[in-house]
């Protein structure tokens, strides 16, 4: 007998072929509410089209899907332990937090390599739970220049290229979502690509994956014409550069690395020349990038996992890893080594892939990365979910792919010189704040990318006096010195030794360096002064002498109603200040040449052409 979903002779064969199959997946109820025939005919093929583009996006279609979906599940009822029997370990590990002569050694090596480097941006997510109406790489990484996080990173790149001997665009691939698609592309055609080549961005976009309502994997529906779709998490990243071909055709290309960074953490470029060079001399397959961590914070602990003759190196996360050393190698659990830290660092999300490596995996595996489910359960016998659950992947799991002749290992950073996220609102960072945890909101992000650069400028002699934290909104936040060494001024520690000369940062005073020729000699800031310096490639400017007023980016607290205000900017009102000119000193050579800047005299002599 012809199921009434059937009936319509308006149906496509494929379509009819589908519903077949679905019946036989036991996916009766997506069709047991339906009309009768001549009811609702157009909503019933919109239904039967959103199934068959759910069935085209996964590998192995639905029936691939729900099949999954059963055997996780069914381990999840059971409360399996997915590291059941095997024996934790320190990974390979090259620790570079302390920023020394190897550091040098390491930047030295990536910088050549920064022809045959790619860069995948994984950018999926909206701001809305930042209070943003809008993607999170528009939102501004700093609140003086109001650079973009898309903007920064395109900086980077176009910073990268020019290092090059033979300078070429870096490959830079963004995978988008559904709701972030349209805004990311608007971002990058209104700012004319940020001045990189449009064919150096490629966007791959990620499809939504079915929501399940019961253990016997059952598709979840909104009506009777609609299913439930969730995102699948930012492991597809992997399935979109196999099935797009993306990954075979860098490779092709001469491209030796994809480095994979998320979207809005301002300082990952500080620590990629490093990683890449790390990458290359310990011939690393799949590098994690990772920081000390106190044992028991919540962060993944990245750990080699040993089973009989099989072993991997994953990130553990925080909840898990404690009660699984308690089980296997230290009935204490996750305890300080030597330096104080775990043994295990914490994951950061940041990867350095051998692109050799990766498409021979791609290939084998069409992409598809360990999914996991987690289900919340209404009852204690685990048959009822609370909401429809799904299946997920995560990026950082690449390693369950691979096989004894891959070579996984890891590289420590300091955390504020490598990783400071915003992802959390100024109530939520507060809490964090409040229980001793990194708060990870738009104003931390930002007082640690001022961090960044003065931790730059103190390696290459400059002495630094900086302001004790001050709370803003209950978050912390150190107001200077404000230091922004732009990309196309120095990439590398060595860059920052040859071009800083010295000098002195005092207050909440504000250096701003953008351009390849610019040299400070003994150049102080005091009493909150602030000096930028633009200068195009050519413009050979040295600057010395002591700025000490008048105050320049002076901070400035938003009052309650300027919080409560519809008009005012989210990106202001997720850090509670904004910064107001009272009398920047802005330096501006639009031309080659060479140029002296005595700033002792500056307010009496313009410098001129020597």
């Amino acid at each position: 007998m012809q199921h009434p979903a059937l009936e319509s002779a308006s149906f496509s064969q494929k379509a009819q072929a589908l519903v077949h199959e679905l019946l036989e997946n036991q996916q009766y109820h997506l069709f047991d509410d339906w009309d009768p025939p001549g009811v609702c005919e157009p909503e019933k093929r919109a239904f039967l089209e959103q199934l068959l583009q759910v069935n085209a996006n996964y590998p192995g279609g639905i029936a691939g899907y729900t099949d999954n979906a059963r055997r996780l599940l069914a381990q999840s009822r059971q409360g399996l332990n997915p590291f059941e029997g095997y024996r934790p370990e320190q990974p390979d590990a090259v620790d570079l937090s302390a920023m020394d002569g190897i550091y040098d050694q390491m930047e030295s090596v990536g910088q050549a390599h920064f022809d045959r480097t790619g860069v995948v941006l994984v950018a999926g997510g909206l701001g809305e739970r930042l209070g943003h109406n809008g993607i999170k790489l528009d939102l501004p990484v700093e609140a003086i220049l109001n650079t973009s996080y898309l903007a920064h990173y395109a900086d980077c790149l176009l910073a990268m290229e020019a290092r090059m001997a033979t300078p070429k665009p870096v490959p830079f691939v963004i995978m988008v979502s559904e709701d972030t698609h349209a805004p990311t592309l608007r971002a990058l055609e209104d700012h004319n690509y940020y001045g990189l080549r449009q064919d150096q961005v490629h966007i791959l976009k990620q499809e939504l994956v079915p929501a399940l309502q019961d253990n016997e994997a059952r598709l979840a529906k909104e009506g009777p014409y609609a299913l439930i779709l969730k995102p699948h998490g930012h492991g597809d990243v992997h399935m979109l550069l196999q099935s797009s071909g993306l990954a075979a055709q860098l490779h092709a290309q001469g491209i030796e690395h994809l480095v994979f960074i998320q979207d809005t953490n301002g300082q990952v470029f500080n620590a990629l020349p490093a990683a890449l060079g790390v990458s290359i001399e310990r011939e690393y397959d799949f590098n994690s990038l990772a920081v000390n961590r106190v044992p028991g914070e919540a962060v993944g602990g990245l750990a080699r996992l040993v089973k009989d003759d099989h072993e991997m190196t994953l990130n553990i996360e925080y909840n898990q890893l404690d009660p699984l050393l308690r089980a296997t190698i230290n009935p204490e659990g996750d305890v300080p080594g030597a330096n104080g830290f775990s043994v295990f660092p914490g994951n950061i999300n940041i990867l350095v892939i051998r692109l050799a490596s990766y498409v021979k995996v791609l290939e084998k595996s069409k992409g598809i990365i360990a999914e996991f489910v987690n289900p919340k359960y209404a009852d204690e016998a685990r048959t009822e979910f609370n909401k429809p659950a799904r299946l997920e992947t995560m990026m950082q799991d690449l390693p369950k792919l691979l096989g004894p002749e891959h070579k996984v290992g890891v590289t420590v950073f300091h955390r504020a010189w490598c990783f400071s996220p915003n992802k959390n609102n100024v109530e939520e960072a507060a809490k964090k704040h409040a229980a001793g945890s990194p708060p990870e909101s738009a104003a931390t992000a930002e007082s640690d990318f001022y961090l960044a650069g003065r931790m730059k400028a103190e390696r290459a002699g400059m002495e630094i006096h900086a302001e004790a934290p001050q709370t803003i909104l209950g978050v912390p936040f150190v107001n200077g010195p404000r230091v922004l060494l732009r990309p196309s001024f120095a990439m590398t520690l060595a860059e920052a030794r040859e071009k800083i000369g010295g000098g002195q940062l005092s207050g909440p005073s504000t250096l701003i360096l953008d351009g390849p020729d610019i040299r400070l000699r003994d150049v102080r800031l005091e009493a909150g002064a602030a000096l930028r310096v633009h200068a195009v490639p050519g413009a050979k400017v040295t600057i010395q002498g002591r700025l000490s007023g008048p105050p320049g980016f002076v901070l400035t607290k938003l009052s309650s109603e300027e919080l409560a205000a519809p008009d005012t900017p989210s990106a202001l009102k997720m850090r509670g200040y904004r910064f107001v000119d009272q009398g920047v000193k802005a330096l501006r050579f639009d031309r080659p040449g060479e140029y002296q800047v005595d700033l002792a005299t500056l307010y009496t002599d313009p410098p001129e052409l020597s």
